[in-house]
């Protein structure tokens, strides 16, 4: 049987066309030019066309809204294939959307990619149980139950011996440990204060942790304060104390005080330690915090900021050891969750993380970071901390927003160009959820699992995080809050 278009060609024998008004039979078909133009210019003439869909590559997240099509996206794989020039990523959204569900997705995702994902500070804890079930370790850190050792560099020691036979590669190793002992105890001592140590102070302690790595061992910040009380005549000299020990206990007195601060009142005996439990490189790793939930903010500050500079720590050496092909490669991605607890501790963190996230540059280390909003950095006590805080997120190649108030949109436009429709979406979804008359119970907020990814001024992409069955009970972070309704659900007469 020949088709209805075959036909209504076939010529003016074919009496079974119907003809006249409405039937849409033409007696010739017009000659149509082609034309080509963008979507801006076309989409009135052709309305069904719709944007690209984005490359499948990356860790699966979910279906796109208002479309077709699924996003998968991260940091590293989206660095490794060129859509990104740094393997960098920025969470940002309002507490109870999701921000941690989508995070663990990622860190779900790059263990099966065969990328090591390394949760630098977990205080909630948002994700043990997921680190616990993909059989990697988890550290405890708390009073009692394990501490951090602020001169523990990772196995600096043992890399040192391996890279014996290359120099240079041994010498910028030793360097860049030295720098991260020396910065971490600068940074410990100004949340203590809640203010930058003086630049005297700055030399002493550097000098203090050289002598103490001249002297071998793994040194811990109760040898720091000894070697302070000694007065070795190197220390002297630094703090120009011109002959006079009586003017040298004058100039490190403070110093003095910082240091027992440390190793005793609030912080407990967190930083007495002598190691730091060691990392395993070969699988993902947490640092269990959450045993400090209800501390003063200036104690979790201090332990967050501690785990991310072991952490990052650790990680480059085994870089190190692998470019000197004396360990084998692997892929890290370093898990930097609750920024803004860090960044408000006192003035100048900003500086402090700053300089730890710049020390990594080894291809192969890639890095997310957490916050609640842009707020976060803007309510920095000066202007030069909201400024260098606003460079994190411009640094971070890919953005994964959430829910975000409207004095969120204004900050955002000054890192990237945000369409009216784009604003409006992050807007409409931070409004909290319904209640169902029926059932009796709330309904999720409005932008509970929903997210933008951006990477740059282009349109992003919305979509919506969708959980296997096996994952939800691993993302299911108000736990103990749903176990006290259910328990007032079955009291209800």
């Amino acid at each position: 049987m020949r088709s209805l278009a075959a036909r209504m060609l076939a010529g003016p024998e074919q009496a079974a066309v119907p003809r006249g008004p409405g039937s849409g039979a033409v007696s010739a078909w017009p000659r149509m030019e082609p034309w080509r133009g963008t979507s801006v210019q076309v989409c009135g003439l052709w309305p069904l066309i719709v944007g690209g869909a984005p490359p499948v590559v990356g860790a699966p997240l979910g279906p796109v809204l208002d479309g077709e099509g699924f996003v998968c996206a991260d940091h590293i794989s989206w660095f490794e294939t060129g859509l990104i020039s740094a393997p960098s990523a920025m969470v940002l959204a309002l507490n109870g959307v999701g921000k941690s569900s989508l995070v663990r997705r990622i860190v779900a995702a790059h263990a099966d990619m065969g990328i090591h994902s390394m949760v630098l500070g977990d205080i909630k804890p948002d994700y043990v149980d997921l680190i616990r079930a993909l059989g990697g370790q988890v550290i405890t850190i708390g009073h009692g139950q394990g501490g951090i050792n602020p001169l523990d560099a990772g196995n600096v020691g043992q890399a040192a011996a391996a890279l014996a036979t290359d120099p240079a590669r041994r010498s910028a190793l030793l360097k860049a440990a030295h720098e991260r002992k020396k910065n971490m105890v600068l940074s410990l001592i100004q949340i203590m204060r809640r203010q930058p140590p003086g630049n005297r102070e700055e030399i002493v302690i550097d000098e203090a942790v050289r002598i103490l790595e001249d002297r071998g061992g793994q040194p811990a910040l109760p040898d720091l304060l000894q070697v302070l009380r000694e007065a070795p005549e190197q220390l002297r000299s630094v703090a120009l104390d011109r002959g006079e020990l009586s003017r040298y206990r004058e100039v490190t007195e403070e110093l003095e005080v910082s240091l027992m601060a440390l190793l005793r009142g609030r912080m407990g005996a967190i930083f007495a330690a002598r190691e730091t439990t060691p990392m395993l490189m070969d699988r993902d790793v947490v640092f269990d915090v959450h045993d400090l939930m209800h501390e003063h903010s200036d104690i979790q500050a201090a332990v967050l900021l501690s785990c991310w500079s072991y952490g990052f720590a650790t990680v480059e050496i085994s870089q190190a050891l692998a470019d000197a092909g004396v360990a084998p490669r692997r892929r890290y991605s370093l898990v930097m969750d609750e920024l803004w607890r860090i960044l408000q501790a006192s003035s100048g963190m900003v500086e402090r993380v700053d300089s730890l996230t710049r020390l990594n540059r080894t291809i192969g280390i890639g890095q997310m970071m957490i916050t609640h909003s842009m707020a976060d950095f803007s309510s920095l006590s000066s202007q030069e901390d909201r400024t260098k805080a606003a460079g994190f997120v411009e640094r971070s190649k890919m953005l994964l927003l959430g829910a975000l108030p409207a004095k969120e949109m204004p900050l955002l436009e000054g890192v990237m160009d945000f369409s009216e429709a784009e604003k409006n979406r992050l807007i409409s979804w931070s409004a909290q959820g319904g209640y169902d008359p029926f059932s009796q119970e709330a309904l999720p907020p409005a932008g509970m699992g929903r997210f933008l990814l951006k990477t740059s001024g282009a349109p992003g992409v919305s979509f919506r995080v969708d959980f296997a069955p096996a994952e939800r009970r691993l993302s299911d972070t108000n736990r103990r809050w749903e176990a006290k309704q259910k328990e007032l659900r079955e009291q209800r007469p």
